[in-house]
């Protein structure tokens, strides 16, 4: 097994792993919503910092799970002209994406950290006091997670690219070779 494959293995088995932690934090925010909601109808009296608490879960759950979408290729695609293309073109287009991808995700990755890590830092909610750093370091984490999975796509795109190039060089060595006879 080359390093490549092992890589890319241990990348996935890890994205999994991470986005298994974050959809667990959907049964507590499932949770407090629902005691949240009837505590507010019932009795009039709300949960108190249930919204923040809400919006912390939820951003662990989003940040964490963008990379494991991607790797079930879950991120909406429209094809609509590109799937007209030349398979080359198409693949070429495909390289040129996840490059252009790799690129945003590395600002995301770098901004979040300097927001992170800067006077924002010191930051905590209003109601409860609970430190922002840890979910503005999420920020980075997600990214960084999403970056890794993005560099799977784009070894597995240039593969693909050049085994369009090379097998469109067969096709074409194949029909000469044909005309010739």
């Amino acid at each position: 097994m080359g390093f490549l494959t092992m890589a890319k293995k241990a990348i996935q088995r890890l994205t999994f792993y991470i986005c298994a932690v974050s959809m667990f934090m959907l049964i507590p925010m499932m949770f407090l919503t629902t005691t949240d909601v009837i505590g507010r109808a019932l009795f009039a009296r709300p949960v108190s910092g249930a919204v923040e608490l809400s919006e912390y879960m939820l951003a662990v759950v989003i940040l964490l799970g963008l990379a494991y979408t991607q790797q079930v290729k879950g991120h909406p695609r429209v094809t609509l002209v590109v799937s007209r293309f030349p398979l080359w073109l198409q693949s070429l287009l495909e390289v040129l994406i996840y490059i252009l991808g790799l690129f945003i995700v590395f600002i995301v990755i770098w901004q979040g950290w300097v927001l992170a890590t800067g006077r924002m830092s010191t930051i905590v909610s209003d109601v409860l006091r609970i430190p922002q750093l840890p979910f503005r370091l999420m920020v980075s984490v997600g990214g960084a997670l999403l970056f890794l999975e993005l560099l799977v796509d784009l070894a597995t795109a240039v593969g693909k690219l050049f085994g369009s190039l090379s097998g469109a060089g067969d096709k074409k060595n194949k029909n000469t070779a044909t005309q010739v006879k």
